[in-house]
């Protein structure tokens, strides 16, 4: 299998977001208005008919991209608002039913319905998809491994969707548990080497699991036509600071795991159970979720790993232009992180408040 010629460590960014009305806050079918308003390729249309994506172009640095993204959210916002709607950026929508959802026009979505059932139709959900450039493809499974191992960090750090058609599901993220649903969505095999991850491929085409290597939707996964690392495991992001946050730590865990294969490092990673375990643990508790260090069951709790990652990655984040954005990780720790906001503004109003809270995030 080819594995296009990438340049190490360059990032591109593809953020999820919904169209819903400002007054009821429910999920609109004006996607295709908005996007031929715009009439920019680099928004594009996803699978619901009240959702768009945002994808930026490839940086050589975390901050450049994440400014990208902030002109392109204003653009996005203004021309939304011409049109009588607002945006939103949040893991689930907290109240729209997934029944009353209008697919968008494309075969590949038609596809997840027709292999899924109702688990695709569930899919309400909206995620930030970070590619990381590697320049080579023996790299690709090892830091796929690597980062499956700080998979805790990213989706707690994340961590926008607790609420689900109106209720409290008592997950920081059940956008995770809703993802994993899909026969080829949740996390991958935990693979040794790139001629593995070939074979792989290889046995599932034949075997009709999937017609295309795009209907892989793991929680990371390598991206071969462009030469890339993706990690598709965060919610989607309520605000410019949550997508600054997330990518950023992202972006530097890779490149820390990329130094380590580079000097040789031993490549112990956590086995299947493990890596599971957490990422349940940090999709139900978010921030708050308490992390498995090692085999020996060695505790961590998200926070305090948060708190060493962003010291442990200063050198890195120096070198990939990512300082200003690390730096958003720690205030989204301190502010709590948006599936406890979320629940913070029910507290005081309802779902009004949450969506409210929500739109107002997008403009800050």
């Amino acid at each position: 299998m080819d594995f296009a010629a990438s340049r190490r460590s360059t990032l591109g960014i593809e953020w999820e977001l919904a169209l819903v009305d400002p007054q009821s806050g429910e999920i609109v079918p004006r996607a295709k208005d908005l996007l031929s308003a715009i009439d920019d390729p680099r928004f594009d249309k996803e699978f619901l008919a009240g959702m768009i994506e945002l994808i930026t172009g490839v940086h050589g640095t975390t901050d450049e991209a994440i400014d990208e993204l902030k002109a392109m959210r204003d653009t996005a916002v203004a021309a939304a608002e011409r049109l009588g709607v607002a945006i939103v950026g949040t893991g689930t929508h907290p109240t729209s039913r997934w029944r009353e959802q209008e697919q968008a026009d494309d075969d590949r979505y038609r596809r997840v319905v027709q292999k899924a059932g109702d688990w695709g139709r569930r899919l309400i959900i909206f995620g930030v998809h970070n590619h990381v450039g590697i320049e080579h493809r023996d790299k690709a499974v090892p830091l796929l491994r690597s980062m499956l191992d700080r998979l805790p960090l990213i989706l707690g750090l994340s961590a926008s969707s607790p609420f689900w058609q109106g209720l409290d599901t008592g997950f920081a993220s059940h956008r995770t548990m809703l993802f994993q649903q899909l026969p080829t969505g949740g996390l991958p095999p935990m693979l040794v080497d790139w001629q593995e991850y070939e074979r792989t491929l290889a046995d599932m085409l034949r075997a009709g699991v999937i017609d295309e290597l795009g209907e892989l939707r793991w929680d990371v996964r390598p991206s071969p036509s462009i030469g890339t690392l993706e990690v598709r495991i965060a919610d989607g992001a309520p605000s410019i600071d949550d997508l600054a946050a997330v990518t950023a730590l992202t972006h530097c865990l890779v490149e820390e795991a990329s130094r380590a294969l580079d000097d040789g490092e031993p490549q112990q990673h956590l086995p299947s159970w493990l890596v599971r375990e957490n990422k349940w643990r940090a999709a139900r508790d978010g921030l708050d979720a308490t992390a498995i260090v090692d085999e020996q069951g060695t505790l961590q709790t998200v926070r305090d790993a948060l708190g060493e990652a962003v010291e442990r990655l200063a050198p890195v984040a120096a070198d990939l232009g990512a300082t200003r954005s690390l730096e958003a990780v720690t205030r989204v720790v301190e502010g709590g992180g948006s599936a406890a906001r979320q629940r913070a503004a029910f507290e005081r109003g309802g779902h009004p408040a949450v969506l409210a809270e929500l739109i107002e995030a997008m403009r800050a």
